[in-house]
């Protein structure tokens, strides 16, 4: 059943689909790009026949469903004790129960639009605050909604309606018909937009009954997803072909959802808002903050840019020991990192010897199950290290050559404090996390060879701004090689920042995109 619930985004049911018209075409004439139609998949007769039973699918999967959902709802009790990820959704999802319909009841005007946007996690609902905020500047009357799936994103949440991004925020109901159904009601939305991939067949059911259009911003879909894959492929394709709208980042991406469902007239390549999300973050610099304070001493020695009323960017120059010089190596910030990723980072780095460069590290989950492993790895490894907030309560990193960072939200602020980036993810089954942060402060990036899932890792690696480092030795190599040519590791900051330039507007164009149903 926990495994049911984890996976439920991935989970759908296949009812028949009625295309309708493109009546919510957008009167502004956005100048979308288009996808040529992916090629035809043959199909055999056999798919087409109904069980046996006589039961249509579609019924059979949608019980399914929520019979599992509602035995998991069964098990909160048991399931929500801990720490852990599960629980603390569990909790959290209970503890706001009726909150978005509370307000809904004293705050959702009828005669204005309403936008609910929905992601699983804090990268999705980056993505999803970035087109907010557009909406928020071209049409300030729309009402906003966001909700969300992992504990994660509830820090976001709330500082997204105490930002006024939007006016409530909450997470998703459980994903059962009859729950949905009463939230639409009392929400009332326009439309619905799902982010990324997540798309929620409950919701989906719901809205459909109600004549509700759904779309998916930021829309991405890896080439080996397992989505493409029979029997996923067949049994999503009804839930898919529901979106009126798919707002892909790239045409790869848009072709590839016409596999699940999608009419290729209803694809537009928009772009990926989490671009224009990372260079908000990067223009609001945190500088004053006791955290970012307490770093100075660490980071004035190989990034004084970073320091407040400190001098451009520049590295130290090579000594005149160690026959060529011994240069002093760039530090490293590495975020959202798993245990995967830290040991090959701290091997590769112990591996330089005395040249072992200084290391923010920033885990993905900076709880306590997480922390101590790491904290013992570096105690193996002879670094000398401490934890962000005891740094912070002492005012300075003096004697450190390594932080761990025991919180969440500034990994957009740390990724400057330091001239290289390593993006954790690349050695573990999660996939590579967002590359976009660092690039968007010129930071070149370090990462392991699964990255698959991002198309800005691989268009940054062609353009120099990143680079994939298989194992230690090759990270390793990779900062000797930067520490010895201060040019070339500018040279390829430059390049991250260039294609982050390149590639800024996605939120605007997403946000035109949805005026048609507003």
């Amino acid at each position: 059943m926990v495994a049911l619930a984890a996976l439920a985004p991935t989970v759908s049911y296949g009812d028949s689909v009625v295309h309708d018209s493109d009546q919510h075409e957008s009167s502004r004439g956005v100048p979308w790009t288009s996808v040529r139609q992916a090629p035809r998949q043959r199909v055999r007769v056999s798919d087409l026949k109904p069980p046996r039973s006589g039961v249509p699918l579609s019924v059979m999967l949608h019980f399914g469903y929520e019979s599992a959902l509602r035995l998991v709802r069964l098990a909160t009790p048991v399931l929500s004790r801990g720490e852990g990820k599960l629980a603390r959704g569990l909790r959290g999802r209970d503890d706001q129960r009726g909150h978005l319909e509370g307000w809904a009841r004293e705050h959702r005007d009828p005669g204005l639009p309403l936008v609910w946007f929905h992601a699983p996690s804090v990268g999705e609902g980056l993505q999803a605050l970035a087109v907010a905020r557009a909406i928020r500047r071209s049409r300030p009357e729309v009402q906003l909604a966001f909700t969300h799936f992992s504990p994660s994103a509830r820090g976001l949440a709330e500082s997204m309606v105490e930002a006024g991004d939007v006016d409530v925020a909450g997470y998703m109901p459980w994903d059962l018909v009859s729950e949905t159904g009463r939230l639409l009601d009392t929400l009332s939305p326009s439309v619905v937009a799902f982010t990324k991939t997540e798309v929620w067949p409950g919701i989906v059911r719901a809205a459909r009954r109600r004549g509700i259009p759904m779309v998916l911003v930021a829309a991405t879909l890896p080439e080996n997803a397992g989505r493409l894959r029979f029997p996923a492929r067949r049994i999503l394709r009804g839930t898919f072909g529901s979106l009126v709208r798919v707002l892909a980042i790239s045409p790869e991406d848009g072709a590839r959802f016409q596999f699940l469902g999608v009419r290729p007239d209803r694809v537009r390549v928009t772009g990926d808002p989490g671009v224009d999300s990372a260079v908000e973050r990067a223009d609001q610099a945190r500088e004053d903050a006791p955290w970012a304070r307490a770093l100075a001493d660490f980071v004035a020695e190989v990034a004084p840019e970073a320091v407040p009323g400190g001098a451009p960017p520049a590295l130290a120059p090579e000594s005149e020991e160690g026959g060529g010089g011994a240069p002093i190596l760039p530090g490293v910030v590495a975020g959202s990192t798993w245990g995967p990723d830290e040991e090959v980072l701290l091997e590769g780095m112990e591996r330089l010897g005395s040249l072992r460069p200084r290391l923010l590290v920033a885990p993905h989950e900076p709880d306590e199950a997480h922390l101590r492993p790491l904290e013992a790895r570096l105690d193996r490894g002879g670094w000398c290290h401490a934890r962000l907030g005891e740094v912070e309560a002492r005012g300075s990193a003096t004697g450190l050559d390594a932080v761990v960072v025991d919180r969440v939200g500034i990994l957009a602020h740390l990724y400057r404090f330091l001239p290289v980036a390593f993006v954790g993810g690349g050695f573990h089954g999660q996939g590579l996390h967002s590359v976009v942060e660092p690039a968007a402060v010129g930071r070149p990036v370090l990462h392991g060879p699964r990255f698959a899932n991002s198309l800005a890792a691989a268009e940054l690696g062609e353009g120099g701004g990143a680079r994939v480092v298989a194992d230690a030795d090759a990270l390793a190599r990779a900062l000797r090689h930067w520490g010895r040519d201060p040019a070339s590791l500018e040279a390829a900051g430059r390049a991250a920042r260039s294609w982050v330039d390149r590639h800024r507007g996605a939120a605007s164009r997403t946000a035109e995109a949805l005026e048609g149903w507003l």
